[in-house]
């Protein structure tokens, strides 16, 4: 069985965390989606409710695609978690040259630490290219409409989190 780890903060899961599940499933028997835990950082929803949105989201994207899913938490090393959770695959989506240039620095430092587990870098589409989970979180926050960049169990929680109700 071939696991993918797939880690984020998911701070609120976007189209563009689902475009990555999408092709992370394909790739995998087993997906893993870890929302890193950072105790110097305060995110929007709490691990909880992420791990739920996530199930909601992912669930059905991963069963279209043939894989199993398991949303998990972790505080630690990226591979130290992914090692644990038996994955042979690191899942990081890639929306511009800057994400590479990041991304490309821990894939070399990871793959030192645990040589075992192999980066794989998806591509972003055109169209999920601009959306972060940041500027949702803003766009939300001063009343924007966000449903272009998130699924709709994700629109509904932001809504709610900033008391509208359209």
């Amino acid at each position: 069985m071939r696991t993918a780890f797939y880690p984020g903060s998911f701070d609120p899961p976007t189209n563009g965390h689902v475009e990555v599940a999408r092709a992370a499933a394909r790739l995998a028997d087993r997906l893993v989606v870890a929302v890193g835990i950072h105790p110097g950082k305060t995110p929007l929803f709490a691990a909880e409710q992420r791990l739920d949105m996530l199930r909601e989201v992912f669930a059905p994207v991963a069963a279209q695609e043939g894989a199993t899913l398991e949303c998990v938490t972790f505080d630690g090393l990226v591979v130290d978690a992914a090692r644990s959770h038996g994955a042979s695959i690191l899942i990081r989506g890639l929306r511009d040259g800057t994400d590479l240039d990041y991304e490309m620095q821990m894939a070399g430092m990871n793959g030192t630490l645990c040589p075992q587990v192999q980066t794989v870098f998806l591509p972003a589409s055109p169209i999920a290219r601009p959306i972060t989970a940041t500027l949702v979180r803003q766009i939300a926050a001063m009343g924007g409409d966000v449903s272009a960049f998130v699924p709709p169990a994700v629109l509904d929680r932001l809504k709610a989190r900033f008391g509208r109700t359209d």
